[in-house]
């Protein structure tokens, strides 16, 4: 007999921020609570928590009724209305950003708002691990998620723990064509990191345990410049992850965020800086919009309640880390307009260089050409062919 599955829903959307883009304000927190705690009350979900990071804000469900279920998606659409008409009513900046929409259409993917869900039997301890970023891109979860599944160095139990031995399986998303791909640690990793480098497309969007296939983690890979056709805001990801007695533990979930390694996004989703762990009290973003933060919040699900939470960032041990993350910060801002700290065009969410070519290109001139020597092997970036003369 087939034991009960409880699902974990957590939905974020920019719906309006206090004094520009760094911070979510009180009164829409309060909003997006009475609709969710009146859902509670009816018997909708089972439990919930609502937080921000930055100007994000953030639903944490649980309920019983599954992935993608068009009444948790329309509720959270309407906690994000009703968080984005006192936006507009306090003048709040951006109010109403990610809601692309003005009506809900069965689901919010597509709609603006980012979404990871997972569905899953709980065990008699369920730790999970809630992780929230501000001011980047979904692709700034490869990099910690490649080293929680895959990489030894950082996951001793790979290595010690018979539970997790044998490794995980990663479905990757490529945003651009709109497929997935799914590939087994260790014997596909450098397949895996062949795709996962190139964070801007493919996305690990969720992880499985390879011997039964349970889920072990989910990011949202909503791209909002993708779904509006304009720039609209930085996508900003959630991501959940199971923690503990057959999963990595909560030390080597958290490793990956002591490194705060180099994402897109930061001012007007445009920059690359270094992803920031924070505590709650600091998950705000005024330096330059940023630099791009990422909070942990720690639960426990029992029987589908909320117990929690911790705020796993929230220790002196991140210290060096978020130190480091300054000077990064100090150092990419130095380089100014200029690449790499400015994304490259093809990677910026809006860019005025088609319209200064288009002024500029009948005061362009041919320079004498002098032959360059051709080398005698080239490789081809496109086809991996070395080609000759």
């Amino acid at each position: 007999m087939s034991q009960e599955k409880t699902t974990i829903s957590v939905i974020k959307a920019d719906i309006g921020s206090l004094a520009g883009h760094h911070i979510v304000h009180p009164e829409t927190l309060a909003a997006a609570t009475k609709v969710l705690a009146e859902a509670k009350f009816k018997g909708l979900i089972i439990d919930f928590y609502v937080t921000n990071v930055g100007d994000d804000l953030q639903l944490i469900m649980t309920h019983k009724r599954g992935v993608d279920a068009p009444e948790i998606h329309e509720l959270a659409w309407n906690a994000f209305k009703e968080a984005a008409n006192v936006a507009k009513d306090l003048g709040l900046y951006a109010a109403g950003q990610d809601l692309l929409s003005e009506a809900f259409s069965g689901n919010v993917r597509g709609l603006g708002p980012g979404v990871a869900e997972m569905e899953f039997v709980e065990r008699p301890s369920e730790p999970v691990v809630v992780f929230m970023a501000d001011k980047t891109e979904p692709g700034a979860f490869n990099l910690p998620m490649y080293r929680i599944f895959a990489d030894p160095f950082n996951t001793a139990g790979l290595v010690i723990d018979p539970k997790i031995h044998e490794g995980f399986k990663f479905e990757i998303f490529d945003v651009f064509e709109n497929k997935a791909v799914l590939l087994s640690a260790p014997e596909e990793s450098y397949d895996i990191l062949a795709l996962i480098g190139t964070p801007g497309r493919f996305i690990v969007r969720r992880v499985y345990r390879k011997p039964d296939n349970e889920i072990a983690a989910v990011v949202s890979v909503e791209r909002l410049s993708l779904m509006a056709g304009r720039y609209v805001g930085k996508d900003d990801p959630v991501a959940v992850v199971r923690a503990q007695s057959g999963f990595p533990a909560v030390g080597e979930v958290l490793e990956p965020f002591a490194f705060p390694h180099l994402v897109a996004g930061w001012m007007r989703g445009s920059h690359h800086g270094p992803l920031m762990p924070v505590s709650q009290r600091h998950a705000k973003c005024t330096r330059f919009d940023g630099p791009p933060r990422v909070l942990a919040l720690g639960f426990q699900v029992k029987n589908g309640k909320l117990v929690g939470p911790a705020d796993l960032f929230d220790d002196v041990a991140f210290d060096e880390s978020r130190r480091i993350a300054q000077q990064i910060a100090d150092y990419m801002r130095r380089h100014g307009p200029f690449m790499p700290h400015r994304l490259g065009p093809e990677e910026m969410e809006y860019t005025t260089l088609p319209s200064v070519l288009e002024k500029l290109k009948g005061r362009f001139f041919v320079e004498k050409v002098y032959e360059v020597k051709k080398p005698k092997v080239t490789t081809s970036l496109l086809s991996g062919k070395e080609e000759g003369d």
